[in-house]
């Protein structure tokens, strides 16, 4: 079936309404119709995870998932992350900790690790470079990209308010060793 479908989405907590043909991925629609470009397609293979948003706030490879799957879902693109100019603490830890390369990948690691951090906010240092695990990076040893995303972790628990308990049974993340 090619017929143009009407689709409403939410995406970045905007609604848009897109004709798309049932067979467009998701990464499509977000690049060419919705010009949200941070979502980048690399392998069209859901390997290399930088086409990684969150949908309903899980990390989902937006190359094997249809538009017309995420209809009725909350879609968040890496564009969601900044605040007026400003970036996340997500993303000041990526630049603090040199966790950027060429950038190709890294629209998709932070997403990915948003994901992580909202599901597991005690996550261990290892969990964390095991979920990190399922993108992939040409340019870094994945060292820099853990200490970004346990450093953010280490920041969100310690601002967390009184009485607030991160879910999730994980040991806490490590402090990072010294160099």
């Amino acid at each position: 079936m090619t017929d143009p479908h009407l689709l409403t989405l939410t995406v970045n907590g905007a609604e848009h309404e897109v004709v798309v043909e049932p067979r467009r991925t998701l990464a499509d629609v977000l690049r060419h119709d919705l010009r949200l470009t941070g979502t980048h397609v690399g392998c069209e293979h859901g390997v290399c995870g930088a086409c990684t948003v969150l949908v309903d706030d899980a990390p989902v490879r937006a190359c094997l998932v249809f538009a017309v799957q995420a209809e009725g879902a909350s879609v968040r693109t890496v564009e969601s992350l900044a605040t007026d100019g400003e970036l996340s603490d997500l993303q000041q830890a990526f630049s603090d900790h040199h966790a950027l390369q060429c950038g190709f990948c890294t629209p998709g690691f932070l997403m990915l690790a948003e994901g992580v951090l909202a599901e597991q906010p005690d996550a261990s240092r290892e969990d964390v470079r095991e979920a990190l695990s399922a993108n992939l990076c040409r340019c870094t040893g994945y060292q820099t990209i853990v200490d970004a995303v346990c450093a953010t972790a280490r920041s969100r628990r310690a601002t967390q308010r009184p009485g607030e308990h991160a879910t999730g049974g994980a040991r806490p993340i490590e402090p990072e060793a010294a160099s």
